[in-house]
Protein backbone atom coordinates (compact mmCIF):
# COMPACT_ATOMS: atom_id res chain seq x y z
CA UNK A 1 0.00 0.00 0.00
CA UNK A 2 1.61 3.22 -1.31
CA UNK A 3 1.82 6.28 1.47
CA UNK A 4 0.21 9.39 0.93
CA UNK A 5 1.81 12.80 0.78
CA UNK A 6 0.76 16.25 0.81
CA UNK A 7 2.24 18.06 -2.60
CA UNK A 8 3.23 21.61 -2.02
CA UNK A 9 4.40 23.96 -4.34
CA UNK A 10 6.70 26.83 -3.40
CA UNK A 11 5.93 30.05 -4.70
CA UNK A 12 9.24 30.14 -7.05
CA UNK A 13 7.52 27.08 -8.59
CA UNK A 14 4.63 27.89 -9.34
CA UNK A 15 5.72 31.46 -10.77
CA UNK A 16 8.11 28.77 -13.07
CA UNK A 17 5.25 27.15 -14.25
CA UNK A 18 3.49 29.82 -14.86
CA UNK A 19 6.35 31.81 -16.87
CA UNK A 20 6.39 28.39 -18.59
CA UNK A 21 2.94 27.84 -20.00
CA UNK A 22 2.98 31.29 -20.51
CA UNK A 23 5.73 31.33 -22.74
CA UNK A 24 4.02 28.31 -24.55
CA UNK A 25 0.98 29.92 -25.21
CA UNK A 26 2.53 33.32 -26.84
CA UNK A 27 3.43 30.27 -29.63
CA UNK A 28 -0.17 27.70 -29.40
CA UNK A 29 -2.72 27.89 -26.66
CA UNK A 30 -3.34 24.25 -27.04
CA UNK A 31 0.32 23.20 -26.20
CA UNK A 32 0.46 25.36 -23.33
CA UNK A 33 -3.04 23.35 -22.03
CA UNK A 34 -1.32 20.15 -23.09
CA UNK A 35 1.77 21.06 -21.02
CA UNK A 36 0.02 22.54 -17.90
CA UNK A 37 -1.80 18.98 -17.56
CA UNK A 38 1.52 16.98 -17.66
CA UNK A 39 3.07 19.15 -14.97
CA UNK A 40 -0.22 18.63 -13.07
CA UNK A 41 -0.21 14.92 -13.35
CA UNK A 42 3.43 14.50 -12.83
CA UNK A 43 2.85 16.38 -10.03
CA UNK A 44 -0.43 14.28 -8.97
CA UNK A 45 1.97 10.70 -9.05
CA UNK A 46 4.17 12.13 -5.67
CA UNK A 47 1.28 12.20 -4.10
CA UNK A 48 1.56 8.32 -3.47
CA UNK A 49 5.45 7.68 -5.22
CA UNK A 50 7.27 10.72 -4.51
CA UNK A 51 10.56 7.97 -4.53
CA UNK A 52 10.04 7.39 -8.24
CA UNK A 53 12.24 10.56 -8.97
CA UNK A 54 16.16 10.58 -9.49
CA UNK A 55 18.24 12.66 -7.30
CA UNK A 56 19.75 15.66 -8.58
CA UNK A 57 22.57 14.46 -10.52
CA UNK A 58 24.39 18.13 -10.00
CA UNK A 59 23.52 18.24 -6.27
CA UNK A 60 24.54 14.60 -5.76
CA UNK A 61 28.71 14.87 -6.90
CA UNK A 62 28.23 17.87 -3.92
CA UNK A 63 26.77 14.94 -1.35
CA UNK A 64 23.04 16.52 -1.25
CA UNK A 65 20.79 13.79 -1.54
CA UNK A 66 17.92 15.04 -0.58
CA UNK A 67 16.70 16.83 -3.56
CA UNK A 68 15.14 14.73 -6.95
CA UNK A 69 13.11 15.57 -9.87
CA UNK A 70 11.25 14.51 -12.95
CA UNK A 71 11.71 15.15 -16.32
CA UNK A 72 8.70 16.75 -18.29
CA UNK A 73 8.86 17.28 -21.57
CA UNK A 74 12.58 19.26 -21.31
CA UNK A 75 12.30 20.47 -17.90
CA UNK A 76 13.10 19.24 -14.69
CA UNK A 77 10.44 19.67 -11.94
CA UNK A 78 12.76 19.45 -8.52
CA UNK A 79 11.35 18.38 -5.44
CA UNK A 80 12.32 17.73 -1.57
CA UNK A 81 10.81 14.86 0.37
CA UNK A 82 10.21 15.88 4.16
CA UNK A 83 8.61 13.53 6.06
CA UNK A 84 4.79 13.27 4.47
CA UNK A 85 5.13 16.26 2.05
CA UNK A 86 6.48 16.54 -1.23
CA UNK A 87 7.71 19.98 -1.59
CA UNK A 88 8.20 21.11 -5.20
CA UNK A 89 11.19 23.92 -5.27
CA UNK A 90 11.72 24.63 -9.06
CA UNK A 91 11.14 23.82 -12.79
CA UNK A 92 14.00 24.18 -14.86
CA UNK A 93 14.68 24.47 -18.67
CA UNK A 94 16.94 20.93 -18.58
CA UNK A 95 19.41 21.89 -21.66
CA UNK A 96 20.57 24.66 -19.02
CA UNK A 97 23.41 24.37 -16.61
CA UNK A 98 21.37 23.54 -13.19
CA UNK A 99 24.44 25.28 -11.23
CA UNK A 100 23.94 28.72 -13.45
CA UNK A 101 20.47 28.73 -12.32
CA UNK A 102 20.74 28.00 -8.71
CA UNK A 103 23.43 30.32 -8.34
CA UNK A 104 21.54 33.16 -10.57
CA UNK A 105 18.33 32.99 -8.47
CA UNK A 106 20.19 33.18 -5.29
CA UNK A 107 21.92 36.07 -6.32
CA UNK A 108 18.71 38.00 -7.17
CA UNK A 109 17.43 36.96 -3.38
CA UNK A 110 19.84 39.50 -1.73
Amino acid sequence: MNKKYDVVWSDIAENDLIDIVQFINNDSHSSAINILRKFRNKAKSLYHSPQRGRIIPELREFGVLQYRELIISHWRLMYRIVNKRVYIVAIIDARQNVEDILLQRLLRKK
